[in-house]
């Protein structure tokens, strides 16, 4: 079975430094998705070297097939360790996680990982290796769909030293609290975000050391079909109410033409509802199993713009504002954001005249050129998309 990795990640700079030490690197791959958080050695400028190198390399040569042996030797021979304090460059966590759960991880000097299942902690057997005179830890498991995996820097475990608290929060207060913390939140962003929070007020907002939170969540896939625009040949309209009547989770109309195809097809009438829309967005409609019908562009395109300030807020660390909204820009937002890990987009060819600029080039189509702003944004979010045109 294939599941959905919900990845998140939160840094914050040692106090008066403008670069954070630590890096984390994230990178999908054709059955899963690979993780590696480094701490880099010292602060500021070097450490944020170090560590960026680190993380890149490493996340770069598993990529490509590389063993960890070659991984590790290469790490060691780009970046030799510190002549003054004979320590490690950097220290590392990789996280090689597939899409149907089998995790493959690679500890070295980092706080040892956390690992929960329904709140309760879950122990992770751990294979001791000396890899060119590098003590790493490997481990094989496999996650369940619920699972949440929490990787931190030093700086997490020291939050407090000498301040608020005389030796840090140890890693077992941190478990204590991650435990309850990962059954409220099921969002891997806020579970990210919330523990950073508390290390922030732990060292009283001058934090001691560069501090990093990874948060991973594994999730049942969930699908959604969006179809948009008539197809170009009448012919297709057939083909689209079969893709309709197959579809393995939630479907959405937009626009009027398209949804007045399918209520045809399908012998359903549309109820338009006349209560929730706005100034930019036209009101949507109810249809017998169809889980949304809205208008088309306008409505597109204010989704688009829900999208980009959900992907902003994310970007900068911050948990977004939840889309309260009940119009069919928002209900689709939310859709597309909360209910939705594999996107399939269905973009019918059929020129309708009022989307059309004289200016521009006959072949240019306004809703194509907004969908391609959608794809490009789910991307990023790193959902499953595709995209087929009708």
């Amino acid at each position: 079975m294939s599941y959905s990795i919900d990845v998140a990640k939160c840094s914050m700079n040692k106090y008066q430094e403008e670069l954070c030490g630590d890096h984390v690197e994230t990178i999908k791959t054709k059955d899963g998705m690979i993780v590696v958080l480094s701490d880099g050695l010292g602060s500021g400028v070097k450490a944020n070297i170090l560590a960026t190198l680190t993380s890149k390399i490493a996340i770069t040569m598993l990529k490509e097939g590389a063993s960890i042996e070659d991984t590790i030797c290469t790490i060691a021979s780009t970046l030799p360790e510190c002549q003054v304090r004979k320590l490690a460059y950097s220290t590392f966590t990789i996280v090689d996680l597939k899409n149907n759960g089998d995790v493959y991880m690679v500890e070295y000097d980092n706080p040892p990982v956390f690992y929960y299942r329904k709140g309760s902690p879950l122990s992770i057997h751990k294979e001791k290796r000396t890899i060119n005179n590098k003590v790493i830890y490997e481990s094989n498991f496999k996650m369940r769909v619920g699972d949440t995996l929490v990787i931190i820097s030093d700086g997490v475990v020291h939050a407090g030293v000498g301040m608020t608290l005389n030796l840090g929060w140890q890693w077992e207060h941190i478990d204590q609290y991650l435990q309850d913390l990962v059954v409220v939140e099921q969002d891997a962003l806020c579970i990210a975000r919330d523990l950073l929070g508390v290390c922030e007020n732990l060292y009283d907002n001058r934090p001691g050391d560069d501090t990093t939170v990874v948060a991973i969540k594994l999730k049942e896939a969930t699908y959604l079909d969006l179809f948009t625009g008539p197809p170009k040949d009448r012919q297709s309209d057939e083909k689209m109410i079969e893709i309709i009547k197959h579809a393995k989770g939630k479907v959405v109309l937009c626009g009027g033409t398209t949804a007045n195809i399918v209520a045809r097809e399908l012998d359903e009438s549309i109820m338009i509802d006349l209560e929730h829309y706005t100034p930019k967005v036209p009101p949507m409609g109810y249809m017998k199993g169809i889980d949304l019908v809205t208008e088309g562009l306008l409505t597109l395109n204010a989704t688009k713009e829900h999208l980009e300030k959900y992907l902003i807020e994310k970007q900068k660390g911050l948990v977004p504002e939840k889309i309260m909204g009940l119009d069919g820009a928002s209900r689709l937002a939310r859709l597309l954001i909360e209910d939705s890990t594999f996107v399939t987009c269905w973009v019918g060819q059929a020129i309708n005249p009022a989307h059309q600029n004289p200016d521009f080039p006959e072949n240019f189509n306004l809703k194509n050129a907004v969908m391609h702003e959608i794809v490009k944004l789910l991307k990023q979010m790193n959902k499953e998309v595709e995209v087929y045109y009708l």
